[in-house]
């Protein structure tokens, strides 16, 4: 990876971009994002769209989802402690004896999530940390002295976790899922850039809000593009480190390149195009089964408007929904490359449709 791209990625996932609340990310990552488009726009919740070839009839679409998980301030003790509400998919279990950030109008405030002492606890009555039972400390005696911090119901709560490499060959860090993949969707359109491709159709670079929430960002943006295609990439779960039952969760290794999907949102024939590129340019790529849905934006893209053809690249992680997210180096790069490859073959008006 260049040196400028990995200041990027540094900078764009240290940067706390909780759902509902994704604005400072995305102008981050717009302005990597400039250099290589025609033109942008914004929409009313804050999803960015990158558009080479903005004339264009034919509409390709890659994206993926800018929002990390987080926790809104729920309610506030007359003894200064904070109990939580979740903001997307946030785990308490991961929660006790955590740092957090908390978002106010006059800053940061630092707190952390409390815990009884093992000395205090009933070991053998230990019962795993809930929503109801987590709460944090932000060094306060009294409500009145959280609220004159700024801190209100409704402030919005973030791992202070940043990100760190791990045996050169690991990306560690919180909101890896799905931030990573608005890095890759960025690499794809800095290379076709660069490499000076041509596209026959308009590309529509689509970093998405508040998927972690039900798809929102993704449902609100495919109406507006009304796009014919889409590549959406985002991550899925690693399942060789223990507890992962693999009848269930399928045999994921990180490390052994990205992982193509099948399920009913998943258009085939552009499924097969990705899976040939992969082929023809001797990328590794794993497969893995979607039941009902695949809870990615595909599922958005796909059904929307009149039906566009969606597939899916994910990016194999360990640990999900956790502050150590973990990704293989070399798995970041092959996603790119393959989308970049993918991209060269789709054709203008190119028709998906599995029969006429």
């Amino acid at each position: 990876m260049r040196p400028e791209s990995f200041d990027f990625l540094q900078k764009y996932l240290n940067n706390p971009s909780p759902t509902g609340f994704e604005k400072e990310g995305q102008k981050i990552w717009l302005d990597y994002l400039k250099p290589y488009i025609d033109e942008y726009f914004v929409d009313t919740y804050g999803t960015v769209v990158g558009v080479v070839n903005p004339k264009a009839e034919y509409k390709v679409v890659i994206e993926a989802h800018a929002d990390e998980i987080s926790y809104f301030v729920n309610f506030i003790t007359e003894s200064g402690f904070l109990y939580l509400r979740k903001n997307g998919g946030s785990d308490p279990l991961v929660a006790p004896s955590k740092r957090v950030n908390i978002h106010t109008k006059k800053g940061i405030v630092k707190a952390v999530f409390g815990w009884p002492a093992i000395h205090v606890r009933k070991v053998e009555q230990d019962k795993a940390p809930t929503i109801e039972t987590v709460f944090l400390d932000c060094g306060a005696s009294s409500k009145e002295e959280v609220e004159q911090m700024g801190i209100h119901v409704g402030s919005v709560v973030t791992f202070e976790d940043e990100f760190t490499v791990l045996n050169d060959k690991f990306y560690v860090g919180r909101a890896l899922d799905n931030r990573i993949g608005g890095f890759m969707i960025a690499e794809v359109a800095r290379l076709l850039k660069e490499n000076k491709k041509e596209l026959p159709f308009g590309l529509y670079i689509v970093n998405a809000v508040q998927e972690e929430v039900g798809l929102r960002g993704a449902e609100m943006v495919a109406h507006r593009i009304n796009p014919d295609v889409a590549i959406v990439t985002d991550v899925t779960h690693d399942t060789q480190s223990p507890m992962y039952e693999k009848k269930t969760s399928g045999d994921i290794f990180c490390g052994k390149g990205p992982v193509i999907t099948y399920g009913p949102a998943v258009q085939n024939n552009l499924r097969d195009l990705i899976i040939e590129t992969a082929q023809s340019a001797e990328i590794s790529f794993q497969r893995a089964a979607a039941t009902r849905a695949t809870g990615t934006d595909t599922d958005a893209f796909a059904y929307s408007n009149a039906g566009v053809a969606s597939a899916l690249i994910s990016l194999p992680l360990k640990y999900m929904h956790t502050t150590v997210e973990t990704v293989h180096k070399d798995d970041v790069q092959s996603v790119i490359e393959l989308i970049y490859e993918a991209l060269l073959r789709i054709e203008d008006k190119h028709d998906f449709r599995y029969f006429t």
